[in-house]
C-alpha cells in the first residue's frame, strides 16, 4: 500500500473517509450521513467504521467514518494504529483502488497520525502469490491511501514508520513462504537482495567455516538435510565510531521435522515458521538500515533444516560446541538450542557486543504458559529486561519475563556429557533458556526471548491478517530507539 501526501483530495476518488474521536460532533458533514451514524450507534469508539453516501462537490462519495476513541486516553497511538487497520480491514477488497483520508479533524499529533497510517499499511499486507483462483471479490483492491489535513511533522513521522513496516512485511514474507522456498541459502539470498546498496554489510559462513570453527551443536542440527546450513551475519554501523554494538541474534530452523526424533504428523507443516526468530531479526535490521539508525547493531541469524536421515543426529549423541562444551542431546527435537549455542558464541568472540537479545520460536510449552497474548522473556539483567518490557508495551510486541534460578540450571546436568539438551517435561521452557545462559559470557547483559506463540497467528489480529505477524521487528526497532538511540 502506499501513502501520498496531499493538500488537497483528487477528484476522481470515490472513497473519502474521515478519523472521528468518541463523543465529537459530527460537524461540515451531510445531515443525512450525521443521522446515519446516529441511527448505526456510531459513537467514533476505536475500530468503529460506518459508511454512507453524500454528495461532494456535485459527485457522489463512499463515505467512512473511523472511530479514533477518546482523544485523551493513555494509549492513544495505538487507537490510531487500531482505527488505520480498521479502515484497511474494511476496504481493502472492496474494489476500492484508492481512499482519501481527511486526518485534519481529529486532533492529532504528527506521531498519532503516522500511527493511523502505519495501521493501515500493516494490515494490507497479504501471502496471496500462491492463490491462482482467488474470486475477484476477495482479491486486495485498496492500493492508494491520498492523505489530506495531516498534522505538521506527520510526513518525517511517517517515514520513520515507513521503515518499521518495511521491516515488518519483510519479516512476514519469510515466515509464511513455504520450506522448499525459504531455506538457509535462499534465505541468505533474500536478505543480500533486500540490503543491496543500503550501506549493510553481510557475512555468510558456510558449513565448512562453521566446522572449521568448531560449531558442532549447529552443524549437528542440519546433517540429515540436503539443504547447506549457513550462518547470516548483517552490520549496521549507524553509531559512534568504537561503540560495542548490540546484538540481536535469531534462530532459523526453515523447517523442523524433530529430526529422528520426529514430530507427530498433524500440524507439521506449521513447522515452516520455526525460523521465526531469525526472520524477526532480519526484519528488525531491515527497519533499523531503511530508517538509518542511529546505533551500532548486528543482527546473526544460525539458518538450518532439521531433516530425519540416514546421516541426521540421534538421540544419545554427543556433540561439541564452539565454546568447547560437550551437549548430550537426548532429543533432536529441541534443535533451536544447538543453533542458537554456536550463533551466539560466533557473535560473542567476534563483535564483543555491549548486549545480546535473542528471538526464538524455541518450546512449545512457551505456549502452554502465555499463549498467544505475550512472548516469554528470560534474562540475566534486570536492567536490560525492563527495558525490553517496556519497549514491548510501546510498540505492541509484548513480553512477560519468566524466571531463571540454579535449580532450574542444575536439570540441564549431564552425567557424560557437560549439558543435556533437555530437562525434565516440567518448566520446559525455563530449561532451555538456561541452556543459552550457559554461553553467554561473564557480565554480558542477555534475554532470551521464546516467541514460539507468536509469529503466527490462526485468525486476524488488529493489524495483520491470519497467517505470519511479523511479531519482534517493532519491539527490536523501539527498543533501539528508547535505548541505543536515546
Amino acid at each position: 500500500m502506499q501513502i501520498h501526501f496531499t493538500a488537497a483530495a483528487p477528484a476522481d476518488i470515490r472513497l473519502h473517509a474521515r478519523l472521528v474521536n468518541q463523543g465529537q460532533a459530527l460537524a461540515q458533514l451531510d445531515a443525512a450521513l450525521v443521522e446515519g451514524a446516529a441511527a448505526s450507534n456510531f459513537t467514533g469508539r476505536t475500530g468503529q467504521v460506518f459508511e454512507g453516501f453524500a454528495s461532494v462537490d456535485g459527485a457522489v462519495r463512499r463515505i467512512a467514518l473511523a472511530g479514533a476513541g477518546d482523544a485523551g486516553a493513555a494509549d492513544r497511538r495505538a487507537a490510531c494504529e487500531r482505527t488505520g487497520a480498521a479502515l484497511t480491514a474494511r476496504y481493502l477488497v472492496s474494489g476500492e483502488t484508492a481512499l482519501v483520508l481527511d486526518l485534519a479533524h481529529a486532533g492529532l499529533s504528527a506521531d498519532e497520525a503516522a500511527a493511523v497510517l502505519l495501521g493501515l499499511r500493516l494490515r494490507a499486507w497479504r501471502h496471496d502469490k500462491y492463490r491462482t483462483r482467488l474470486a475477484a471479490d476477495k482479491r486486495p483492491s485498496l492500493g492508494h491511501v491520498h492523505v489530506t489535513g495531516a498534522p505538521a511533522g506527520t510526513e518525517a513521522a511517517w517515514q520513520r514508520e515507513e521503515a518499521v513496516a518495511r521491516g515488518v512485511e519483510f519479516t512476514r514474507g519469510l515466515v509464511a513462504e513455504p520450506a522448499n522456498i525459504i531455506y538457509p541459502a535462499s534465505f541468505v539470498a533474500a536478505c543480500e537482495e533486500a540490503f543491496a546498496g543500503t550501506g549493510a554489510e553481510i557475512t555468510v559462513l558456510g558449513e565448512a567455516e562453521m566446522e572449521a570453527l568448531g560449531m558442532g551443536a549447529l552443524i549437528g542440527v542440519g546433517k540429515g538435510s540436503e539443504r547447506e546450513s549457513k550462518l547470516l551475519a548483517i552490520r549496521w554501523n549507524g553509531g559512534a565510531a568504537g561503540e560495542k554494538p548490540t546484538l540481536f541474534v535469531g534462530k532459523g530452523v526453515t523447517f523442523d521435522t524433530g529430526g529422528i526424533s520426529l514430530k507427530p504428523p498433524p500440524g507439521m507443516e506449521d513447522m515452516k515458521w520455526d525460523m521465526g526468530g531469525a526472520g524477526a531479526v532480519a526484519g528488525a535490521m531491515l527497519a533499523l538500515v531503511s530508517r538509518k539508525a542511529r546505533a551500532n547493531i548486528i543482527g546473526v541469524m544460525g539458518l538450518v533444516e532439521n531433516m530425519p536421515d540416514g546421516k541426521a543426529q540421534r538421540p544419545g549423541d554427543i556433540v561439541t560446541t564452539m565454546s568447547g562444551q560437550t551437549v548430550e542431546v537426548l532429543n533432536t527435537d529441541a534443535e533451536g538450542r544447538l543453533v542458537l549455542c554456536d550463533a551466539l558464541t560466533w557473535a560473542q568472540e567476534q563483535y564483543a557486543p555491549a548486549r545480546i537479545v535473542d528471538l526464538a520460536t524455541l518450546t512449545g510449552a512457551m505456549i502452554i504458559s502465555l499463549g498467544h497474548e505475550h512472548g516469554g522473556m528470560f534474562a540475566n539483567d534486570d536492567t536490560l529486561a525492563e527495558q525490553l518490557v517496556a519497549a514491548g508495551k510501546t510498540s505492541g510486541d509484548k513480553l512477560w519475563r519468566m524466571p531463571l534460578g540454579e535449580a532450574y540450571d542444575k536439570l540441564i546436568d549431564s552425567p557424560i556429557a557437560d549439558i543435556k539438551n533437555v530437562g525434565p517435561r516440567e518448566a520446559g521452557s525455563i530449561t532451555a533458556a538456561q541452556f543459552l545462559q550457559r554461553f553467554i559470557k561473564d557480565g554480558t547483559p542477555w534475554a532470551h526471548l521464546d516467541i514460539a506463540g507468536m509469529v503466527w497467528s490462526n485468525k486476524p489480529g488488529a493489524t495483520w491478517d491470519k497467517g505470519a505477524t511479523g511479531y519482534g521487528v517493532r519491539l527490536l526497532d523501539q527498543f533501539v530507539r528508547d535505548v541505543v538511540e536515546g
